[in-house]
């Protein structure tokens, strides 16, 4: 689901994109490894106009990878849904990340909360891509440039982004999601998603980086992993670009 938009995140891709399009722009591949010990179900959903990919959802057994081609120019999410029950036509639901009851999600988002994995495939030489938790999380989830280049020598392009950390274990009571058997936490909510208010989502009054800054809530997902999106707008650490490269996300990465 996607609720949030990183203002600035889109205004800097806008902003590369209307520069002269690299003529070598071709498919980027972006490699989906499930570390964990159990089944992920990895969505993955697309921006307006883009197409999508892979039916929007695939099934990863424990330790299974899967490599995707994805378009040049295109921009979307993938999250992690897991728990999840399908019958023999592709219908059910999931413990968390759920589109609607389907194994492929044709285009729809994740029910929050959810960890984010967000990109921007550039027409100029540079891609953006970050992990988030604006909408809050439930796996613990990297994004990795492979082969890839930074501009310059800013030490903060081109590296990893995302979270080896499970914040379920650091999750207040208030943002906790359960297990129908309430015995563990399975995800954690954002504030925003937890309580709707305009200061912890970034809205109304608040709907700008000099009157929407971090809160006691969105520190507590910083300092579990300080290279991912804890609210709208921590851009300066969490919105990261790199050049000529492919992509490994991997989801429970040790």
């Amino acid at each position: 689901m996607q609720r949030f938009i990183h203002v600035l995140f889109f205004t800097l891709i806008f902003l590369f994109n209307i520069s002269v399009p690299r003529p070598w722009a071709s498919a980027v591949t972006v490699t989906l490894s499930n570390n964990c010990p159990h089944p992920v179900w990895p969505g993955i959903q697309p921006n307006a106009g883009k197409p999508i990919v892979a039916q929007g959802g695939l099934f990863l057994a424990p330790y299974q990878t899967q490599s995707l081609q994805i378009p040049p120019q295109w921009k979307g999410r993938v999250w992690p849904r897991h728990g999840c029950n399908f019958n023999a036509a592709g219908h059910g639901q999931c413990l968390t990340g759920d589109c609607g009851g389907n194994l492929y999600c044709n285009g729809l988002g994740g029910t929050a909360p959810v960890t984010l994995a967000e990109f921007s495939i550039g027409s100029t030489d540079l891609d953006f891509y970050d992990i988030s938790f604006v909408d809050g999380f439930n796996l613990p989830m990297t994004m990795i440039p492979v082969k890839g280049s930074g501009p310059g020598s800013d030490p903060r392009k081109c590296r990893p982004a995302g979270c080896i950390k499970d914040v379920n274990t650091v999750c207040p009571a208030e943002l906790q999601v359960r297990s129908q058997d309430n015995k563990r936490v399975v995800a954690c909510k954002s504030a925003c998603t937890a309580f709707h208010s305009p200061n912890y989502c970034c809205t109304g009054a608040y709907g700008n980086p000099q009157k929407c800054g971090p809160t006691r809530y969105s520190r507590i997902f910083k300092n579990a992993c300080p290279n991912a999106y804890s609210y709208a707008y921590d851009d300066p650490t969490a919105l990261i670009t790199c050049s000529n490269v492919n992509y490994l996300i991997t989801f429970c990465p040790n």
